[in-house]
C-alpha cells in the first residue's frame, strides 16, 4: 500500500508551476527602453542679442494752449452799429468784425478840417492846401511892422538932419527916435506872431489826425488769424471805451505746456522734438500722435514744485483745440544697448531670465531688463554681443537636453 505526498512536497509543486505560467505571459522588452535612459532633446530656435540705439524720452503729461488769445475792445465811446462774427467763426488778420456808429467822429473830423484851414488862413496859406512852408518875412503881418519900421527910420533921419541945422526942437528928434524904437520892437512882435500861429497849424493839423485816427478806430479789426471764441458783444448796444467785443484764439500752432522735474528738466534744451497723443480722442485714429519741438524755457525753476515750466509749440491739423489734456514725450538723446525678443525672457517670482544653449544643454542666466521697444526689451546686465538666446522657451529649465533647430545652427 502506498502514502500519499507529504505537504512540503505539495508546496514545492505548486511554486515550480506559478513560475512557469509567470514566465510564458512576459513579453520581451525593445532595446534602448531600460528604466534610466536620458529624455529626447527638445528643438529650439536661438535668436541673437542685438546692439540697437535707443531714443531717451520723458513721458510727461500736460495741457494745450492756444498760441495767441486776445479780448477785442472798443478804443472809443459809441453804440455798436454791426457786428459780423459770432462763435467759432473763422477771421483773418485786419478783417473787420464790429463796426461803431461813425456819424459824431466824422462831424469831428470836419471840425478839425475848418479848425486847420483857418490857422493856415492866418498864415497867408491855402486852406484846403498841403503846404506848411511858412516865410516869416513873407507874411502880411510881418510885411506891415516892416514897413512901418522903415517910416519911423526915415523919420528920425529927417530930424535929426534938421535938429543938426537947427531947424527943428530938440524935442522933435527925440519923439521920432522913440517912435523908431517902437517900430522895430513892433517888428520883432510881428515876427513872433507868426511863429505862434505857425505853432497853432502844427496843433490843429494833430487835432485832424487824431479826429482821423478816432474815427478809424470805429472799425475793430482782427489783429491776427484765428477763430472766434466768444462774442461779447451784440448789435444797437452802447459801448464805452474799452467794452470787450470778441474774443479770437489761434490755434496753429498750439502751445503745450508742461511742467518737468527738476532732475530731468537737466537735459532740456530748445529744438528737442515733442510728440503728443490726446487722451480719450475719438475717430478714425483715437491715438494719432501730433508733432512740434521744445520752443521755449522758462528762466528758473519753480520754488513750489521744483519743476521747470516749458513750452513746445504744436502743428495743429485742425483736430486739436485748446484745453486737451494730452500724453507728451520729449526726445532728450539717444543711447546705445542690447536688446532681445520679449519672447525670449521668463519671468518667475519677479526675477527675470533667458536660456541659453552650452554643449547640447539648456542654460539658465539671470537678466536685468530696462525699456520695451516695440517688440525688443533692452537687456541692462547680464548678456553681452555676440550671444544668442533660446527664442520662446517655454518650459525649458537648467540642465534639460536641447537641439538647435538646422536653419538658426547654421546662421
Amino acid at each position: 500500500m502506498s502514502r500519499p505526498p507529504s505537504n512540503r512536497a505539495l508546496i514545492l509543486l505548486l511554486s515550480a508551476l506559478a513560475a512557469a505560467g509567470c514566465q510564458s505571459d512576459a513579453k520581451p522588452r525593445p532595446e534602448g527602453a531600460r528604466g534610466g535612459d536620458t529624455p529626447a532633446a527638445r528643438e529650439v530656435r536661438l535668436v541673437p542679442v542685438a546692439p540697437a540705439r535707443l531714443e531717451q524720452v520723458i513721458d510727461i503729461s500736460g495741457t494745450l494752449a492756444a498760441d495767441e488769445h486776445v479780448t477785442l475792445a472798443t478804443k472809443v465811446a459809441g453804440r455798436l452799429a454791426t457786428i459780423g462774427v459770432d462763435l467759432a467763426s473763422p477771421v483773418q488778420q485786419g478783417q473787420l468784425i464790429a463796426q461803431i456808429e461813425t456819424t459824431d467822429y466824422e462831424f469831428g473830423v470836419q471840425q478839425a478840417i475848418a479848425s486847420l484851414g483857418q490857422a493856415r488862413a492866418q498864415l497867408g496859406l491855402a486852406a484846403r492846401g498841403s503846404g506848411r512852408r511858412v516865410d516869416v518875412d513873407a507874411t502880411a503881418l510881418v510885411r506891415q511892422a516892416q514897413a512901418t519900421l522903415e517910416e519911423a527910420r526915415a523919420n528920425e533921419a529927417r530930424q535929426a538932419q534938421l535938429a543938426g541945422e537947427g531947424l527943428t526942437p530938440q524935442a522933435e528928434l527925440d519923439a521920432a527916435r522913440a517912435t523908431l524904437v517902437r517900430a522895430e520892437a513892433s517888428l520883432q512882435s510881428a515876427r513872433e506872431e507868426v511863429r505862434l500861429r505857425e505853432a497853432q497849424m502844427r496843433q490843429r493839423e494833430s487835432e485832424l489826425e487824431i479826429a482821423r485816427q478816432r474815427l478809424a478806430d470805429t472799425a475793430i479789426r482782427s489783429p491776427l488769424d484765428g477763430i472766434v471764441l466768444a462774442r461779447r458783444a451784440s448789435r444797437g448796444e452802447y459801448l464805452a471805451a474799452g467794452a470787450a467785443v470778441a474774443e479770437v484764439v489761434r490755434v496753429n500752432p498750439l502751445r503745450l505746456r508742461l511742467a518737468v522735474p527738476e532732475r530731468e528738466a537737466i537735459s532740456l534744451k530748445s529744438g528737442q522734438a515733442v510728440s503728443v497723443r490726446v487722451s480719450g480722442q475719438s475717430g478714425p485714429e483715437p491715438q494719432a500722435q501730433y508733432h512740434g519741438v521744445v520752443a521755449r524755457l522758462a528762466p528758473s525753476l519753480d520754488a513750489q514744485t521744483r519743476s521747470l515750466l516749458i513750452e513746445a509749440d504744436i502743428e495743429n491739423p485742425g483736430t486739436l483745440r485748446p484745453g486737451n489734456f494730452v500724453q507728451a514725450r520729449i526726445v532728450v538723446g539717444q543711447r546705445d544697448v542690447l536688446t532681445v525678443p520679449q519672447t525670449a525672457l521668463v519671468t518667475f517670482a519677479g526675477l527675470q531670465k533667458v536660456i541659453l544653449v552650452d554643449a547640447g544643454k539648456a542654460v539658465e542666466r539671470p537678466v536685468t531688463t530696462g525699456e520695451v521697444r516695440g517688440d525688443a526689451i533692452e537687456i541692462v546686465s547680464g548678456l553681452k554681443v555676440g550671444e544668442s538666446v533660446v527664442d520662446s522657451p517655454g518650459q525649458l529649465q537648467q540642465g534639460m537636453p536641447v537641439h538647435v533647430a538646422e536653419e538658426h545652427a547654421e546662421r
